[in-house]
């Protein structure tokens, strides 16, 4: 007999794929090599790239790509135009090394790039509420206008801490958008209690928006991974290297590992938890249940 938990994720996924998305992320394609066909700024310190080649891979909102950098690094963003154009658009706030180098490419620039994947499928059911904190309007953008286009009942609440900073809203639909300098509370009046909330900001959007809607229909994308509470040091083997590296109970793995492998792949900050998977441990929030982590890949 399924419990109410299964019952519910094969409803939610079957929605996905009637949607058109895909309900797991699924491993990374092989790697395509695109070139840089249009730059443009389009908030302040945002740059938005579009991506063209040929034989792009179809994708659905809520997905995103993995672009390989030169340097090595290794980041994730969201697809952020219409899943119908023949190019694929990104826009990256400088946050760090991999944004600035992803920042400095230029039209004719090449860059290989895997993907799409999603771990963020929308659903496609009404009513929807879509909150979004600065650059997290990129992975609900796309979503908002499938809402449109399929005449859902949605809304969009669209926070920044200035107009100047808040990418694409000129390409908002008109009408349904609240868009607020600063989060004022509650960010949730417009919820249905039935409904379904996507959200993607920083993390304390996400705990007011948690505490505001309690519904199993609340999906979100994080820019940093949860606080550590009531932690424990552990020791962290890096099997592959032959280091061994100690974590302080108010660290988390990644914290560390980042400090002796800068390049470790990560994109908290640009909206995506779960990209520092390494063997099916996420290393931001994942704890041994002895004192020793060992991850055979690093």
């Amino acid at each position: 007999m399924l419990t109410g938990l299964t019952r519910f994720g094969n409803l939610y996924d079957a929605a996905v794929t009637r949607f058109g998305g895909r309900a797991r992320p699924g491993a990374a394609r092989d790697a395509l090599w695109l070139t840089v066909v249009d730059r443009a700024r389009v908030a302040d310190g945002v740059i938005a790239l579009r991506l063209g080649g040929p034989g792009l891979p179809a994708w659905q909102p809520g997905c995103h790509v993995d672009l390989h950098l030169p340097s090595g690094l290794r980041r994730q963003y969201s697809l952020c135009g219409d899943p119908a154009d023949d190019t694929y658009r990104i826009a990256v706030r400088e946050v760090g090394a991999g944004s600035r180098e992803v920042q400095a490419l230029r039209v004719g620039d090449r860059i290989q790039v895997r993907g799409p994947r999603n771990a963020f499928p929308f659903a496609g059911i009404g009513p929807v509420l879509f909150v979004a904190g600065g650059i997290g309007i990129t992975a609900v953008l796309p979503m908002v206008h499938a809402a449109a286009r399929a005449g859902l009942d949605w809304r969009l609440v669209y926070c920044g801490r200035s107009t100047a900073a808040m990418p694409f809203l000129e390409e908002l639909p008109i009408g349904r958008v609240d868009v607020r300098i600063g989060r004022g509370t509650p960010l949730l009046a417009d919820a249905s209690p039935h409904g379904a909330v996507y959200c993607c900001g920083p993390a304390s959007m996400l705990a007011q928006v948690r505490a505001e809607f309690s519904s199993r229909w609340l999906h979100f994308e994080r820019f940093s991974p949860p606080p550590i509470v009531g932690g424990r040091p552990f020791t962290v083997e890096l099997r592959r290297s032959g280091v061994s590296l100690d974590v302080p109970a108010d660290r988390s793995a990644l914290d560390v590992i980042r400090d002796f492998r800068p390049a470790v792949a990560y994109s908290c900050r640009q909206g995506f938890c779960g990209t520092c998977d390494v063997g099916g441990v996420r290393i931001c929030v994942d704890r041994p249940s002895g004192d020793r982590l060992v991850l055979e890949e690093l």
